[in-house]
């Protein structure tokens, strides 16, 4: 009975307490949507006022059209010499009018028509452009100082952006190009970069292409044009190179001795089988020594017939 009677107050108690959240919950609920009200009275407001300054401008640049229309309208003929240009097939022309990029696109190759008073052209060149990078001292990852320098090859695929994104896309390109080589220099081995100039040149060329893409540029290709090394360290890896050189060439020469005394075990077992081929060679070697035009030749004889001759 006693636990029955513990069980039943706990629960009117999570009761109550329950009670309390939720009415603390409808309180909230009440507050809120005066809260949510004004921050949607507040951005509706925004919208308003900024549907007005668009509605404010887009009026004032009609104005200013039809003004520089009435102008070209009254100057006539004249104004045709100033109302056209020519882009020509390597190029790109955007229109600024008022500002703002005229259509949101780049015009050209050919003869376009813009107005004076309230267009401005900026030209772009899509042509590959070719740029050295200066020699650039860093530490490789064994800190080993080196100097490289590179070349790159880029040119612009979106007009647009490479005129609003970035002030000075060849300035950015060419310390981006510069940057790039110092970062890849500093992580990599400078056995790797002896080595494998392909995958480095690879390795700036991703870096290079993820953030020029936001400025309009391709980059097409990038190559390390020479690698500069300290005097000192020349000539630690020539004398590392010669002595790993001498060291093969004595390697090859006992080689060849090994390979020559193997021959000339196997070629006395057959002379000493075979006494004919003795003698064979005995004539053979009087004929060398007689082709050499020498006075004096001494001939080779054994112990027993020499006793014979002097007895």
């Amino acid at each position: 009975m006693t636990n029955n009677l513990n069980f039943g107050v706990n629960t009117s108690q999570d009761n109550i307490s329950y009670n309390k959240i939720n009415k603390d919950a409808e309180k909230s609920k009440d507050e809120d949507p005066t809260k949510e009200r004004s921050v949607s009275i507040d951005y509706s407001d925004r919208r308003v006022l900024r549907m007005q300054h668009k509605e404010d401008d887009k009026l004032i640049e009609k104005v200013l059209v039809f003004m520089s229309i009435i102008l070209v309208i009254i100057t006539f003929p004249l104004s045709l010499l100033c109302v056209f240009v020519t882009v020509r097939q390597f190029e790109r022309a955007i229109i600024l009018r008022n500002g703002k990029v005229h259509k949101n696109r780049a015009f050209g190759p050919g003869l376009i028509c813009y107005l004076p008073c309230v267009d401005t052209i900026k030209f772009t060149d899509l042509r590959i452009i070719c740029y050295a990078v200066p020699p650039q001292e860093a530490l490789t990852k064994d800190s080993l100082t080196v100097a490289v320098d590179a070349v790159i090859y880029y040119k612009i695929y979106n007009p647009v952006r490479a005129v609003i994104n970035v002030a000075d896309y060849k300035m950015a390109t060419q310390y981006l190009a510069a940057t790039t080589l110092r970062n890849a220099l500093g992580t990599t081995k400078l056995s790797e970069l002896l080595l494998n100039r392909p995958t480095v040149s690879f390795q700036i060329f991703q870096q290079m292409k993820n953030i020029t893409r936001e400025w309009g540029i391709q980059v097409v290709r990038v190559e390390i044009k020479d690698i500069s090394l300290p005097l000192q360290l020349q000539k630690a890896m020539a004398a590392e190179a010669e002595s790993s050189r001498l060291a093969n060439a004595k390697i090859i020469v006992a080689k060849a001795e090994i390979e020559s005394t193997k021959n000339l075990q196997i070629a006395t077992k057959l002379l000493m089988d075979n006494p004919l081929c003795m003698q064979l060679r005995y004539l053979q070697s009087l004929h060398m020594i007689a082709g050499d035009q020498t006075h004096t030749i001494v001939l080779p004889f054994s112990a027993e017939t020499l006793k014979n001759i002097f007895k």
